[in-house]
């Protein structure tokens, strides 16, 4: 190692001159950081505290022409002392009813290609003071996307009847569409597999030793409760609603980003796709 000024020396530069400019890459790297914090903590408040390192840098890399490192943003994070929101476990609503034949699973070892080959659901419980809210979804499993959605104070069939409508509505009358769920009753009753057949839906439902067929929709339901429900007492079943309405239509499919999507939202990724 050299001293400063034989290197200077050595490249006809004076070591005030050196350190001038030394100060100046050092206001303007200050400046840079600064600059990024900020955007920083403005998408973890958007975020309400959910996002982490990885769904921060793919945020600001979506709208900067320059390209920053996950590790900058980690160690700006730290600055800042703020952290995305770490998972929590769930457990699972629906459960087998052996009274109902079961549908085939056609889904197994295969995947959507594109939007409306494949929708997935499941049915998950919320708590207010007022009781449980059942909430049960439908995702297309291409984009992830919640097409559609409705929540009951019980866990009859019509909870699935009346969700697939609105599915059925927000996306229209496509034929041969797979519908693929868990081996719940609301699944198999009579009422949701004439509606099914209706309008020309294939049913399909976990096999054995395919517990991950269904995955995608459990998944939701996790990234739902610990980025909506985690810690909140709802009063009534309407204000439950109201905040899944706004998470669900606001939030997640319009703007939370989705690492098995590239980082695009649900809509923004159809909408490229």
């Amino acid at each position: 190692m050299y001293p400063v000024s034989v290197l200077c020396r050595c490249m006809e530069v004076s070591t005030s001159a050196f350190y001038d400019w030394l100060k100046e890459e050092q206001s303007i790297r200050d400046k840079d950081n600064a600059l990024l914090r900020s955007k920083i903590a403005k998408i973890h408040d958007d975020s309400k505290g959910l996002y982490g390192r990885r769904r921060i840098t793919a945020a600001i890399n979506k709208t900067e022409k320059k390209t920053v490192s996950i590790g900058r943003v980690c160690r700006r994070m730290k600055e800042l002392g703020i952290a995305g929101y770490q998972p929590s476990s769930f457990k699972r609503t629906t459960v087998p009813d052996p009274l109902f034949e079961d549908s085939p699973n056609l889904v197994a070892d295969c995947d959507a290609c594109g939007i409306d080959q494949i929708w997935i659901s499941d049915i998950t419980y919320v708590r207010t003071l007022e009781g449980w809210l059942y909430l049960c979804v439908i995702l297309d499993l291409f984009s992830r996307k919640v097409i559609g959605w409705r929540t009951r104070d019980n866990m009859k069939a019509e909870l699935v009847v009346n969700a697939f409508d609105d599915a059925r509505k927000t996306r229209g009358h496509k034929e041969g569409i797979v519908f693929h769920s868990d081996k719940g009753g609301q699944y198999k009753a009579k009422k949701f597999r004439r509606r099914l057949a209706r309008y020309g839906f294939k049913q399909s439902m976990t096999g054995v030793n395919h517990c991950f067929d269904n995955a995608t929709a459990e998944s939701f339901f996790g990234t739902l409760k610990r980025e909506l429900i985690r810690g909140v007492k709802f009063k009534t079943r309407a204000e439950a609603e109201a905040a899944i309405f706004e998470y669900i239509e606001v939030f997640y499919n319009r703007t939370r980003l989705h690492s098995a999507l590239g980082y695009e939202s649900p809509e923004g990724f159809e909408n490229i796709a």
